[in-house]
């Protein structure tokens, strides 16, 4: 036997409202938004939260915050040569260069785990961790340092502290008296 109601469509479940936001609204007053305290005098708007300050940039003498985190990490693992270059007027990439040595390249690893390590858990995280997988050479870009980790004859060969250091003025040699 055949049903004689009509078939019809399914219906679509009406759409949901937005939960309103949990926790005390802003308080406003007509008088405190420049208006008149007086009833319809327009429309009341909600005070917007203020916006935090941008924080202030650092001043020129000042320390990055990630470079005592660097060299703490660099003594906790015992690098070799630890050198600190203030590159602020020669490079745009960074304001200070450390450069340390390890004696192999299982030491190289460590160390750079233990900076990138001690700078996540002081709230200054990498840019990158480049070279890990060589073990020759380990960069690890924070903001504002650069550390390089080498191997003594890789550092050797490149020579980055001569470099970016500061030339200093060599002692001229007196020049021979016959020519």
């Amino acid at each position: 036997m055949l049903c004689s109601r009509p078939m019809t469509a399914p219906r679509k479940p009406a759409p949901r409202r937005r939960a309103a936001p949990k926790g005390p609204r802003p308080k406003t007053t007509r008088a405190a938004q420049g208006g008149n305290a007086a009833k319809g005098s327009g429309p009341v708007k909600r005070a917007r939260p203020a916006k935090a300050k941008a924080a202030a940039a650092p001043q020129r003498g000042a320390l990055p915050p990630a470079l005592p985190v660097v060299q703490a990490a660099l003594a906790d693992m015992k690098a070799v040569d630890v050198r600190v270059i203030d590159v602020r007027g020669a490079n745009d990439v960074a304001d200070f260069m450390v450069v340390a040595s390890g004696t192999s390249d299982r030491h190289l690893r460590a160390i750079a785990d233990r900076v990138v390590q001690m700078c996540k858990a002081s709230g200054q995280r990498p840019l990158g961790v480049e070279g890990e997988g060589q073990g020759e050479w380990v960069l690890v870009d924070l903001p504002d340092v650069m550390v390089h980790v080498m191997l003594p004859r890789t550092r050797e060969f490149y020579q980055l502290e001569q470099l970016w250091e500061p030339t200093r003025a060599a002692p001229r040699r007196p020049s021979p008296a016959g020519a």
